[in-house]
């Protein structure tokens, strides 16, 4: 239920206590990130400065320094009965450092846990970039730097909405809140299902905002719906007990590389369709999304066709998808006339919402060993599964954040997809059954998240800090 008046804002649902939030409120709210939005800019370009990266090859110490500051500035709202920096570990080796923090709830208001990450990815091809990677710098109105969009964006929106909150409601609101501002997100999450487990008692809430998604544009705000799946494998395949003279052999025996090349040929059908059976489909929303924008958005080359049938965004969001993404032969330059005795491979296979990853590797596999060709050796190697996840839309915790999108963005937000996975999205629903969870975020289809010249639009994101805070105050007003 959405209303016209961007000022008219209020919402009643079928639960105990009805949410609403006062026009008063509402626009004092919106002073209140407009007045701060400059210092809050500040701040992400103060977080963006420090390159926390979360892979073995970087200075590890440029994380606790970035966890340092994220945990002070929490600290400083003054709102939390604790904050601290924690790690967790597995296999006796320490993860990265997260932020946590808590103030609970009173008088039966909802526990808010947000979520964010303040590690970031490696700068890549710095030639690539038209800015320095961590110097930040804005130009036509957004902000350039590696992080900005992803994840600390996320991070000065959670802080933003709870300043907000603070001056809209008092120091003595009621809703509670919990803070996870993980540290190692962007390499994949090892210590996350432990970190979750041990900190349970600071994390556990009704509802989870995970900022960690984008927008349908610019101007159109959007709550993530769908995530998929990911489903990895390493093949070997095998033909030979010795590498051989191809001169010599050549035409009576097969090769290795033939044989993976004929395998992995039968992964797609002629259109490019996934053609492993067994595997789950679905249907995105209806959303305006033409060959042009896919061309523009992907750097697709001229006269290069898509593959697969069915709309653009069934095909990138609920339908599989196989990806060769690497190959252990020879290199080019170091090739000679040998035949390979053997050949591996990664399959990386993304998998729709409603479909178990177990199944859908037990399906993979069925299909390469029926399509081996020759009676080659096949054999497996490392797996990695990751859940697909689908929003249950029906609770008061998304109605809420629709309408405060509604009113921050002056448009109805949409829901989408997401082709790619965030597999701790399935640890968070398994170790908090009864939350639920918000798949939001400050990107855009021009943010270039994990590329060069990543950027966050800087009205996007203030429209992302508007509807935050606006939950949050709804949150106050709302028993469970």
């Amino acid at each position: 239920m959405f209303l016209s008046s961007k000022l008219d804002f209020k919402i009643t649902l079928m639960t105990t206590s009805p949410i609403s939030i006062d026009p008063t409120q509402l626009e004092r709210a919106k002073q209140l990130v407009d007045a701060s939005f400059e210092a809050a800019t500040q701040e992400l370009a103060d977080l963006v400065r420090i390159p926390g990266i979360a892979w073995e090859a970087f200075e590890a110490k440029n994380l606790e320094l970035s966890a340092q500051t994220i945990a002070k500035l929490f600290e400083d709202t003054g709102v939390f009965e604790i904050v601290e920096v924690r790690k967790a570990s597995i296999d006796g080796k320490p993860g990265s450092p997260a932020v946590v923090a808590r103030r609970a709830a009173k008088n039966g208001k909802p526990q808010i846990l947000l979520y964010a990450h303040h590690d970031v990815q490696p700068p890549g091809d710095e030639e690539a970039w038209l800015t320095s990677p961590f110097e930040p710098e804005i130009k036509d109105g957004r902000m350039y730097g590696r992080g900005a969009a992803d994840d600390k964006a996320g991070i000065v929106s959670h802080l933003a909405a709870i300043r907000t909150l603070v001056e809209v409601c008092g120091p003595d609101f009621e809703v509670g809140i919990s803070v996870f501002i993980e540290g190692e997100e962007e390499a994949g999450s090892p210590t996350f299902r432990p970190f979750l487990e041990q900190n349970q008692d600071i994390l556990k809430a009704d509802c989870i905002v995970v900022a960690d998604s984008g927008n349908w544009s610019e101007t159109i705000p959007a709550l993530t719906a769908t995530l998929r799946g990911l489903v990895s494998q390493v093949i070997e395949v095998q033909t030979l007990d010795h590498a051989l003279h191809s001169g010599m052999y050549g035409g009576a025996v097969p090769d290795a590389m033939t044989a993976i090349i004929r395998l992995l040929a039968t992964l797609h059908d002629s259109d490019g369709n996934v053609a492993v059976e067994g595997l789950v489909h679905g249907k995105a929303d209806d959303l305006p999304y033409s060959d042009a924008d896919l061309r523009r958005d992907s750097g697709l080359l001229d006269g290069v066709s898509q593959i697969g049938s069915g709309t653009i965004l069934d095909r990138i969001w609920n339908k599989p998808s196989i990806t060769v993404i690497g190959i252990d032969g020879q290199t080019v330059a170091l090739s000679s006339n040998t035949m390979l005795p053997s050949v591996a491979a990664k399959i990386s296979m993304r998998i729709a919402p409603g479909q178990k990853p177990e199944d859908a590797l037990a399906a993979l596999r069925a299909h390469l060993e029926k399509h081996v060709p020759f009676g080659a050796k096949l054999t497996y190697g490392d797996i990695e599964l990751g859940k697909p996840f689908a929003v249950d839309d029906t609770g008061w915790a998304s109605e809420l954040a629709r309408v405060s999108l509604r009113a921050a963005w002056d448009e109805t937000a949409v829901n989408i997809g997401v082709g790619g996975s965030i597999p701790f999205i399935a640890d968070l629903i398994e170790v908090f059954p009864a939350a639920q969870i918000l798949v939001t975020g400050v990107e855009d289809p021009d943010s270039r998240a994990h590329s060069p010249n990543e950027s966050v639009h800087l009205e996007s994101l203030r429209k992302t800090m508007l509807a935050e805070s606006l939950m949050l105050i709804g949150g106050n007003a709302f028993s469970i």
